[in-house]
This record gives structure tokens, sequence and C-alpha cells, in this order.
């Protein structure tokens, strides 16, 4: 891994968690929770579109924020419902 694509991890990683904290929060979760949140979505969201065979229809840049926003979403539902049923 080069530096210039860890700095497009970091990049798509910090945009997809914080657009992923506007839709479900209202607010985003901090920068280093926007980033955290959003790299664990983006490996997340490329398995599971590895699993169905649409990970080829999402090119680029805008095909890998699309993958970590869909991935970072399905995380933060799945730790919700889990710190839910805790309570």
């Amino acid at each position: 891994m080069t530096g210039y694509s860890l700095v497009l991890w970091v990049i798509i990683g910090g945009l997809a968690g914080w657009l992923t904290g506007m839709l479900l929060r209202g607010r985003g979760y901090g920068c280093i929770g926007n980033v955290v949140v959003g790299i664990i979505g983006a490996v997340i969201g490329g398995w599971l579109f590895r699993i169905v065979n649409i990970d080829e229809a999402l090119p680029g840049l805008i095909g890998s924020l699309f993958t970590a926003i869909v991935g970072a979403v399905l995380l933060i539902t799945v730790l919700s419902l889990l710190t839910e049923r805790r309570r």
C-alpha cells in the first residue's frame, strides 16, 4: 500500500463515517470516530459487495465511497441493535 492509497483510505473513511453519522445520528462521530467507522464500513461493504458480486459495478472513488457508506450503515445498525438488547 502506497502513501497515496493510505491517504485516500483515510479521506474516504472519514467522509463515509461522517455521512453515516449524519444519516443515522444527525451528526458525525468525531474526526477519529468518522475515520474508524468509515474504514471498517469500507471493509464490510467491500466484503458484502463481493459476496453478491456487484463490487465491479461500482468503480472509482464514488463507488468506494458508496461501498464504505453502505458498510458503515450496516455496522452502526448492527451495533445499535446489539446495544439495545443489552439494556
